[in-house]
C-alpha cells in the first residue's frame, strides 16, 4: 500500500512539472497530528510540495504562487492537494501563508471526517545555500465541519526547498 501511495506522489510531481527549470521543489518530514490528546493518532508524515516561480504574481499585498503537493503517513493516511501561497521575505527569512483544499484518505490512520478537506499552514524557511532552503512548518488539515464528523488535524514539519 506504502508503494502505491509513493508511485502516486512521484506520478503528480512528474505531471505537474514544467518543462522550463526554475522550479522548486520541496521534501518534508514531520509530525501528523501533533496535538492528539490520546497519543493513538500521532503518526510520522513523508511530503513533497511542487512551487513554479514562473507563476509568481506580485501584488501590493505580497507574492504569490500555486502549489501542488502530498503526504503520507506511517499508517497509511494521504493527502493530495492544489493551492495557492503567499510569500514575504525579510532578509534571508521568508515567511509563507498558504491555504490548500485536498484530498484525504484515513488508510490506518485518523478519520477526519470526509475526503475533502483544507489546509492552512504558516512556513519560516532561511536561505542557506543558492537556490536553497531550510524550514520549518506548522499547518492544520480539517473540512470546515462539512462532514459527519470534524476532528482535525494540527501538523508540523521540517522542509529542504531546492530549485532546480
Amino acid at each position: 500500500m506504502k508503494l502505491k501511495k509513493l508511485y502516486l506522489l512521484l506520478l503528480l510531481l512528474l505531471f505537474f512539472t514544467p518543462v522550463k527549470s526554475d522550479t522548486k521543489y520541496s521534501f518534508y518530514v514531520g509530525t501528523f497530528d501533533t496535538i492528539d490528546k490520546e497519543g493513538d493518532e500521532k503518526a510520522t508524515l513523508y511530503g513533497f510540495e511542487h512551487n513554479n516561480p514562473i507563476l509568481f504574481k506580485d501584488t501590493f499585498i505580497g507574492k504569490f504562487s500555486p502549489i501542488t503537493g502530498g503526504f503520507f503517513t506511517e499508517k497509511n493516511s494521504i493527502y493530495l492537494y492544489t493551492g495557492v501561497q503567499a510569500e514575504y521575505e525579510i532578509g534571508s527569512l521568508n515567511i509563507i501563508p498558504s491555504f490548500a483544499p485536498g484530498y484525504y484518505e484515513a488508510g490506518d490512520g485518523k478519520d477526519l471526517g470526509m475526503a475533502l478537506e483544507f489546509k492552512s499552514e504558516i512556513k519560516f524557511s532561511f536561505d542557506i545555500f543558492q537556490d536553497s532552503k531550510i524550514g520549518y512548518s506548522y499547518s492544520h488539515i480539517s473540512n470546515n465541519e462539512w462532514g459527519d464528523r470534524n476532528p482535525g488535524v494540527d501538523n508540523q514539519t521540517i522542509s529542504f526547498s531546492k530549485i532546480f
